[in-house]
């Protein structure tokens, strides 16, 4: 029997956001006691919490999450533990056994500092050497427990982008998965025509 493992951010009002970005806003607008019915309105960028990065939020005419094939979305997961890193760099994948398909999953730790400035100013950084390996390898997603594989000007995010490897970011319980030699990654985002979207990610674990 598989077990499912969450990997997602609980979504709320005022939650942490990319400095400068907008902050969410997560309000009641009707109630059952008053009306009847329970209804919610949400105010938010597409890049808040647990999301995915289309190639159209770095590429000019990249394609929006729309036009991603609901494959891209699933697949065999691999692990790499970063925790005690600087940086993401290609001494981690000179051992991995990643495969054409795969969706890797960078685990750095970052995610204990959700909601502290810290997580937005030393998380550690994708390299370029590293996205172009993860590119050459043929890995369709990329995915951490941090708010972004880079910092500006944002080079590891175009090359991963600028081949069509999407990038989801934010991610939650990663530990979960260290040892674990065969799970399914599942990263399901709203079929929004733009640049990215709030993700609901899980692990399955054969």
């Amino acid at each position: 029997m598989s077990q499912l493992i969450d990997l997602s951010h609980t979504y709320t009002a005022n939650m942490p956001v990319w400095p400068g970005d907008v902050e969410p806003q997560l309000t009641e607008i009707s109630s059952v006691a008053k009306d009847g019915v329970c209804c919610h309105m949400v105010r938010s960028s597409l890049h808040v919490g647990t999301h995915i990065d289309a190639p159209m939020h770095m590429i000019a005419d990249g394609k929006p999450l729309s036009e991603i094939p609901i494959d891209r979305f699933m697949g065999r997961g691999f692990l790499i533990d970063a925790r005690e890193k600087t940086k993401i760099d290609t001494d981690l994948l000179e051992k991995s056994l990643i495969e054409k398909g795969d969706i890797l999953l960078i685990h750095t730790g970052f995610d204990r500092k959700f909601g502290q400035p810290e997580y937005y100013e030393t998380f550690p950084p994708i390299t370029e050497n590293f996205a172009h390996q993860v590119v050459e390898r043929g890995v369709k997603m990329v995915g951490l427990d941090c708010p972004s594989p880079d910092y500006p000007p944002f080079l590891t995010h175009k090359i991963l982008l600028g081949k069509e490897v999407l990038i989801i970011e934010n991610m939650t319980g990663l530990e979960n998965l260290i040892g674990v030699k065969n799970f399914e990654v599942i990263a399901l985002p709203v079929r929004f025509e733009s640049d990215g979207s709030p993700a609901r990610v899980v692990a399955r674990i054969s």
